[in-house]
């Protein structure tokens, strides 16, 4: 075992693809790698796509009870608390034009919304595929949409894949909204600007520690700019491309405790 001291503050770990196996559970290992970096004197902080209600039964089942980033950056949640401290909506208007814009040049998308507020539904619409499990509500209506203040949307097409999407989308309306891919058929609207690492230099800031004091976990190209922020940026074995090579290293997979294997190694355990 090394006596040298574990050289970050900050452990920021995204959750689907990175901190969680595919069954949406965190491994033995795993938890017991962030465990001793929490003892060794690091925070741990989650930095997730998802919003607070689809984020909050993993943190509660973790015993995590710190600040957490949520909703790409929109959300920063006190988990122990079960509240928000910051909350970043969308405009509607602007939401609306930006859809209006990107079908006028793909045709007719499907759509999904996440609600604001630790218990806001997500709804979505006609054709819309909602990935894994996840509590959302169905509307037959995609108006009904508009009328409560929106963390973010969701568009899938028909034929066009997520990268072919978030390209043609960014072309179109990227002056307006942040477009960004989240996942295997996730393409997200958000507020332009935002991103993970709005919220997470907002809760380091809370935790008083710095960029250069943060090592950074995730798969997706989401996870750029939280790269681009921290110090260290660690993407998995099964990551996206457009991530690895921002990366600064690439792990193994997240069903093979990649998060784990650089912990470790970092306490002089592996």
């Amino acid at each position: 075992m090394s006596t040298a001291p574990f050289p970050y503050k900050l452990v920021a770990t995204d959750l689907d693809g990175t901190l969680l196996r595919g069954d949406d559970t965190v491994s033995e290992r795993t938890r017991e790698a962030l465990v001793a970096a929490t003892a060794a004197g690091a925070a741990h902080i989650v930095v997730t796509g998802r919003a607070v209600p689809w984020t909050r039964h993993i943190l509660d089942d973790l015993g995590y009870k710190g600040i957490a980033v949520c909703g790409q950056g929109a959300q920063v949640y006190d988990a122990g608390a079960h509240r928000l401290l910051t909350s970043v909506t969308l405009d509607r208007k602007l939401a609306a034009l930006a859809l209006e814009k990107i079908e006028a040049e793909v045709g007719p998308l499907a759509l999904a919304a996440s609600r604001d507020g630790v218990d806001g539904e997500v709804l979505f619409g006609p054709g819309y595929q909602v990935q894994g499990d996840l509590p959302a509500i169905y509307l037959e209506d995609t108006a009904d949409v508009w009328t409560a203040p929106l963390n973010k949307l969701y568009i899938q097409h028909p034929e066009l894949d997520e990268d072919t999407l978030v390209e043609v989308a960014r072309q179109t309306v990227g002056n307006l909204v942040g477009i960004v891919m989240a996942g295997p058929g996730v393409v997200e609207i958000l507020p332009l600007g935002l991103s993970k690492a709005t919220g997470l230099s907002l809760a380091a800031r809370r935790l008083g520690v710095k960029a250069a004091e943060t090592i950074a976990f995730g798969d997706m190209p989401n996870d750029i700019p939280m790269f681009g922020w921290a110090a260290h940026g660690v993407a998995m074995a099964n990551a996206h491309a457009e991530l690895k090579a921002v990366a600064d290293e690439v792990t193994t997979s997240n069903e093979e405790d990649g998060i784990a294997v650089v912990l470790e190694r970092l306490l002089g355990a592996a």
